[in-house]
């Protein structure tokens, strides 16, 4: 028992020394650096009335708000877990809806060179719009919030992934093309085996663009729009001078885009690799 139990430990411990070895150097620094920051940021704060709460007075003005996210009062008093949940599932709708038509069309504009042409100088002025300048319109179009919000997602999000698609089929090496005119593939054949999966990795660049941009899109959209919604959230509560909640907010925005970017990148390293195979 004795020698059994002498046994395990130094496994344990080559397991722990291992895994700190392989993560310590990705998590270590940034560690540190949040660490200098914060530490920064309590100092230069720490006066009498600063203009920005420090750390410690943060934690302490909006702990009930960062111990229950998940609080409903009704209306639009609810925490911020709520408050997050509400915006994604807008950007859900707007995302998906510009992920199939950018993929679709640009497919469409790739494997044609006249429309590829025809289109381009459009897209290119188009995607320069700011995501705002859409809103007017929308509420005009639409006369609701909820569409309105979900239209200004989708216009922003769907040029890159219609751009990156249309150039990804594009550059599908010419001798791929060959091999499939010798072999005579049909053309469904040759969009699942050929196509596809040579455009995927410039698919999956849009597609990690454009989720960046839709959660900046709805963030801005919900201060103007009002409602159930982290961007209206922060925009209440600097109009009701609680710093302390609207830089935990922040935070929240800050994460939770994080989170979305590294979704779409590992689901996109997923695919391209499963094709590679």
């Amino acid at each position: 028992m004795t020698v059994a139990s002498t046994a395990v430990a130094p496994n344990r411990s080559v397991a722990i020394k291992d895994w700190l070895q392989k993560l310590g150097p990705q998590f270590l620094p940034p560690l540190l650096l949040l660490v200098v920051v914060v530490f920064g940021w309590q100092v230069l704060c720490s006066g009498d009335k600063p203009r920005l709460p420090p750390p410690t007075a943060i934690l302490k003005d909006s702990w009930k708000l960062i111990a229950d996210p998940f609080f409903d009062r009704g209306g639009m008093n609810k925490g911020l877990a709520l408050q997050i949940w509400e915006s994604l599932r807008r950007v859900a709708v707007g995302y998906t809806l510009a992920a199939l038509v950018g993929i679709g069309g640009g497919i469409a504009i790739g494997t044609n060179k006249l429309l590829f042409r025809a289109c381009d100088p459009f897209f290119q002025i188009l995607r320069t719009i700011p995501p705002l300048a859409w809103l007017p319109i929308a509420l005009a179009t639409f006369r609701q919030v909820e569409p309105s919000a979900i239209f200004v997602i989708f216009i922003t999000a769907v040029w890159p992934v219609l751009i990156n698609t249309a150039v990804g089929v594009q550059e599908v090496p010419q001798d791929y093309r060959n091999v499939a005119r010798v072999l005579q593939l049909p053309r469904l054949q040759y969009f699942w085996t050929i196509l596809l999966p040579s455009a995927a990795p410039y698919i999956f660049t849009g597609m990690r663009i454009a989720v960046g941009l839709s959660w900046l899109a709805i963030v801005a959209a919900e201060m103007l729009t009002g409602g159930v919604g982290i961007g209206f959230f922060i925009w209440d509560s600097y109009n009701s001078s609680r710093m302390s909640d609207l830089i935990v907010a922040l935070v929240y925005v800050g994460v939770v885009g994080f989170v979305l970017d590294k979704a779409i990148y590992y689901l996109g390293k997923v695919v391209v690799q499963s094709d590679g195979t």
